[in-house]
């Protein structure tokens, strides 16, 4: 969620300037493409960009087209075909082979119910959400209602002036998505017209705790930190584990295993990184944490270090589940011939990254299946009877 991060604090800093802005989304895609649905770049009125809706290659046109949005103060559905062979035709160059459909929507500060407003009531807390986007594939030139409803897990709804018929079917989609954990695409035929809607699962950031504050974990955090991922150093040594040391991590907590994990509130996006190089410590915390059925918990050392930890919990009656070991990597990371603590540290992140994408971290080359699952050709469509899609 770091470019959802980026382009709210891009806005933050246009408004200090009285700039405009306008969102564009990719909200479509058929075939290959270098971003995904959900891909979002702020634009600003002079031009800057934050954010990415392509490799590089839309973004000079995107920006011109946000600039007439702006000036319009009307939203509007870009269309990107690169299944021409000749898609030089496009000057774009893509290099791609799909269909992308970019929504461009200016930000109307006065209202409470705009995108940014949104994104900010999401990254105020760790939890998932889904944020419910309108428009119209079957006709560009008619209105785009654009991003009009925000659900968060646990809070309260957010929405533009709907139908309250429509907002229902809308919110019932959004709930599945959040039960799913998958965002849908689906097309919502009204009375007035056909509205074909985005409903996108938000996930929160990566919590990664890392376990030890050592040499070795700077470059470990530093890195988590480009990504994005919120970031915790525990270490029982107050002399290491100091902001001075992890100027870049979201906090830093001393004290012993048990002292530590009743502070933290782990979550289906929580990992840790057992790497204090102190055998007695690291003991204790994958005693506290073997019950929670994390995602990930990396053990860095020997292989013979891990089975000797999981064996002394064995004999004291702590009991293991399939689950729990198989949510144990030990020794931590992929194997890329890591040597240097930077280069152990990106082996470590990949397989994490992997671990949570449900990926193997095998070569993209030797991939016999599209690297993204593409989306369906025909978009499930509904009909709604009585309903009258937005009030624009």
């Amino acid at each position: 969620m770091k470019e959802l991060s980026d382009i709210v604090r891009a806005f933050e800093e246009a408004q200090k300037k009285n700039k405009q802005t306008a969102l564009a989304t990719v909200v479509h895609v058929q075939g290959s493409s270098y971003r995904r649905p959900g891909a979002r770049m702020l634009v600003t009125e002079d031009g800057q960009l934050t954010g990415a809706i392509s490799g590089g290659c839309l973004e000079g046109d995107a920006l011109r087209k946000a600039r007439l949005v702006m000036m319009q103060q009307k939203a509007m559905l870009v269309t990107y075909d690169t299944t021409d062979e000749d898609d030089a035709k496009l000057g774009v160059g893509l290099g791609c082979n799909g269909i992308i459909q970019i929504l461009i929507e200016p930000i109307n500060v006065e209202d409470p119910a705009n995108p940014i407003a949104f994104f900010r009531a999401f990254l105020s807390k760790r939890q998932h959400a889904v944020v419910v986007t309108l428009f119209s594939l079957a006709n560009r030139t008619a209105p785009q209602p654009g991003t009009c409803l925000f659900l968060p897990e646990k809070g309260e709804l957010h929405g533009s002036t709907l139908d309250e018929n429509f907002k229902a079917v809308l919110i019932a989609d959004a709930q599945e998505a959040l039960l799913s954990r998958t965002s849908i695409t689906k097309t919502y035929a009204t009375e007035e017209a056909a509205l074909t809607g985005f409903v996108e699962l938000l996930t929160p950031a990566v919590s990664l705790i890392v376990v030890g504050a050592g040499n070795d974990a700077v470059p470990l955090a530093g890195m988590a930190a480009i990504l994005g991922w919120e970031t915790t150093i525990v270490d029982g040594r107050a002399n290491y584990a100091t902001s001075e040391r992890f100027p870049a991590v979201h906090r830093v907590m001393v004290g012993k295993p048990e002292q530590v994990l009743q502070q933290l509130n782990p979550d289906e996006q929580t990992v840790f990184v057992l790497m204090t190089h102190n055998y007695n410590y690291d003991l204790a915390m994958l005693r506290q944490l073997l019950p929670l059925q994390l995602p990930y918990v990396g053990s860095l050392g020997p292989k013979k270090k891990l089975e000797r930890m999981l064996e002394e919990l064995t004999d004291e009656g702590t009991k293991i589940s399939d689950e729990a070991l198989q949510s144990i990597y030990g020794p931590t990371g992929l194997e890329i011939g890591a040597e240097t603590s930077e280069e152990i540290a990106l082996s470590i992140l990949a397989e994490i990254k992997a671990v949570l994408a449900k990926k193997t971290g095998t070569s993209l080359r030797d991939k016999k299946e599209t690297i993204h699952h593409r989306e369906a050709g025909t978009i499930e469509q509904i009909n709604l009877e009585k309903v009258r899609s937005c009030s624009l």
